[in-house]
């Protein structure tokens, strides 16, 4: 059993990764549904929650069925840290997690996300401030380094669990490769051997299928692995790697009866959340992976990203159902 503060997780946890604009609650709910065994929130700007920003607001939502989850933040100044971790802990989620690894120009711009991988010690520095400010346990995600040329996780780990930083999720990647090139997770299973080491760690970065997630979880002897990109619009790989870590056989894919119905209750879930309009504009980029593989899929496609009005689109995804009934996803 796996123990951050005081919440068990399964022996080797699957972690549905923050990822922006993705991992909102209709998200969060299906990839629940289907075997994640610890969320996370979209990050969330720590200067934008102090600022009552909506949008940030938005983000602290969370409801008992998730749980346990988590509320990822991030920032640059010690101040704003320590007061949108009290925000944070107002709403009660399980944990606080600090974003460290975010690659993107504008975050890092700021002296935020991956940018504090520069300075070790302001990342002890704006930790400390979270860890001071909150009763919750505080977590981090980060990376490998900024760039192959200073690849520095093995010092972050150890001073962050000196801090009492209660786990750690590292991305196989440095700043400099962003999402490209190939992962390299010697690095996480270097700092998982370590000694001194005790907290949880937890391996990000590639895991797209149930047989590289069994490889790298004995190749590497981490203590259970995030997954992000693979569950967008494939909310099934979580129940699909449990599966085959216990029989060694592979899950039935998901038929478009099945994807279809996980489209439903995604776009259904999004309009009570955020609205109608909102709900199904925001919902229409994630169509694409829901009906990856289809053979001849682009006409339903575009109508689905152009219809309006939720009756229209469940009328038209009762046509897809219909269109496809016993078609085979290889």
């Amino acid at each position: 059993m796996i123990k951050i503060g005081n919440i068990e997780l399964p022996d080797f946890p699957l972690l549905l990764a923050p990822m922006e604009d993705v991992s909102d609650p209709p998200f969060r709910r299906l990839c629940k549904e289907h075997g994640a065994d610890l969320m996370y929130s979209e990050f969330i700007s720590s200067e934008g929650l102090i600022r009552d920003a909506i949008k940030s607001r938005m983000k602290l939502d969370i409801f008992d069925y998730e749980r346990p989850v988590g509320i990822q933040i991030f920032g640059g100044d010690e101040e704003a840290m320590a007061l949108s971790s009290k925000i944070v802990s107002t709403v009660n989620p399980d944990l606080i997690d600090i974003n460290f690894g975010c690659p993107v120009k504008k975050v890092v711009c700021k002296g935020a996300g991956a940018g504090v991988l520069k300075d070790v010690d302001l990342m002890i520095r704006l930790t400390q401030a979270v860890i001071d400010s909150t009763h919750l346990p505080v977590t981090v995600k980060t990376r490998l380094g900024w760039d192959d040329d200073s690849i520095n996780i093995d010092e972050v780990a150890e001073r962050l669990q000196d801090i009492g930083v209660a786990a750690l999720s590292i991305h196989a990647r440095t700043r400099a490769q962003m999402y490209k090139g190939h992962s390299d997770w010697s690095h996480i299973a270097r700092v998982k051997n370590n000694p001194r080491i005790t907290m949880p760690i937890f391996g990000n970065g590639d895991i797209d299928s149930p047989e590289k997630a069994l490889h790298y979880k004995n190749e590497y002897g981490i203590d259970g692995i995030m997954i992000g990109r693979a569950a967008i619009g494939y909310p099934w790989i979580f129940n699909e790697i449990k599966h085959y870590f216990k029989t060694g056989e592979h899950l039935a894919k998901p038929t478009v009866v099945d994807r279809v119905e996980a489209v439903r209750n995604h776009l259904t879930w999004a309009m009570e959340w955020k609205g109608e309009r909102l709900g199904i504009v925001e919902t229409r980029p994630h169509y694409t992976n829901y009906f990856k593989g289809i053979h001849s899929f682009k006409t339903f496609r575009q109508k689905l990203v152009t219809l309006d009005k939720p009756e229209e689109l469940f009328a038209h995804l009762n046509e897809i159902e219909e269109a496809y009934s016993g078609y085979q996803i290889v």
